[in-house]
């Protein structure tokens, strides 16, 4: 297997020497150039094409957005991973990079006075997406393995929808939620694999694009219709009570599957209180959180759906669920909020209906 060819963009000496240590270890990956600016990345993306791009936001000359609206232009399918800090600016600018284009983030580390503990963190965060970007091109087109697929159970009506997702989440939100309509009868609760400060401007930014009100979940507030709640980041969601009083608990009880947020420990507790009620929805993202939840959400006979392989950016949480039969539908991302529309007010009408024949 040919290794794949990484270009490295960041204005930092420090950082872009981090970067080569770090990656220049893993014998699948190699360094093609390095720039200290867009403008350099541009011309040396030119002369030699890479596979994947690492793109610093706050860059001289060039910034990082203005380099990716560039980039995006001449190569559309070229992953491109910004490199952003964990700042009140690092989470707005890192947002504008995803909804400009830019395929996933990682944060960059704190200090890099302790150049060793820097590379660790580098390797564990950036290899890996490396990795699954550039593997995923190779795997083109996508085709869902044919795979025993959980019967939809459900004779009550949805109640709640609960989402994860993770790489590429921010978008596929946005698309889905927007679909949703004002008058969406039921509450939303959504884990989105982000740090702490990235999840409250996601909310807001959902916020001023989706017709229901959308929120960073608060401990102890009840779930009320049309409402949208996302996990802050460093804090599991927990539901808690009975379904006509349920409210939502923030807890930092220790990571599952290295989330914290998690979507297994949402899954888990939205399960045990709304059972039957319950729609789960697993879109795209890398790993497999949301696996163990969704099984839960059987075992009670809640739904579970899963965003497709075609329309994810990494199809790791979603394509467990599906490899494991647990997903009732799996669906492209752009027929998925009218799809819950339609879930939801059949249920609904079914449930009524019988009612009123007893």
């Amino acid at each position: 297997m040919k290794p794949i060819h990484i270009l490295i963009v960041d204005d930092s000496a420090a950082v872009r020497r981090l970067l080569r240590v770090a990656l220049s270890e893993d014998p699948e990956l190699e360094i093609a150039g390095v720039a200290a600016n867009g403008k350099i990345a541009l011309a040396l993306l030119e002369q030699n094409p890479p596979d994947v791009v690492t793109l610093d936001i706050e860059m001289p000359e060039m910034d990082g957005l203005a380099t990716l609206k560039q980039i995006r232009n001449r190569y559309p399918r070229l992953p491109v991973i910004m490199f952003s800090t964990l700042t009140e600016r690092g989470a707005v600018s890192t947002l504008d990079a995803l909804s400009l284009g830019a395929t996933d983030y990682v944060t960059k580390p704190t200090t890099v006075a302790d150049p060793a503990q820097a590379v660790a963190s580098i390797k564990q965060q950036l290899i890996p997406r490396i990795k699954s970007f550039c593997r995923r091109l190779e795997v083109a087109p996508f085709q869902t393995p044919a795979v025993p697929v959980a019967e939809r159970s459900g004779s009550r009506a949805v109640e709640l929808l609960a989402i994860g997702t993770s790489t590429g989440g921010p978008n596929a939100l946005a698309e889905v939620l927007g679909a949703l309509p004002k008058d969406f009868p039921v509450p939303v609760v959504v884990v989105q694999h982000m740090p702490a400060t990235f999840t409250r401007f996601l909310a807001e930014r959902l916020a001023l694009i989706c017709p229901l009100p959308v929120r960073e979940a608060v401990s102890g507030v009840g779930l009320e219709p049309g409402e949208v709640w996302i996990a802050p980041g460093d804090y599991h969601v927990i539901l808690t009570g009975v379904r006509s009083a349920c409210r939502l608990q923030l807890t930092q009880t220790p990571p599952e599957n290295s989330c914290r947020p998690s979507v297994d420990v949402l899954f888990r507790s939205a399960a045990q209180v709304f059972r039957q009620g319950l729609l789960a929805l697993v879109m795209t993202g890398m790993g497999q959180d949301g696996l163990r939840g969704a099984e839960s959400i059987r075992d009670v006979g809640g739904c579970v759906w899963a965003q497709d392989a075609a329309t994810s950016v990494v199809w790791g949480m979603p394509g467990f669920v599906v490899q494991h039969g647990l997903a009732q539908r799996v669906l492209p991302l752009e027929l998925i909020g009218r799809e819950i529309v339609r879930e939801v007010q059949e249920t609904q009408h079914r449930v009524f209906a019988t009612a009123r024949t007893v």
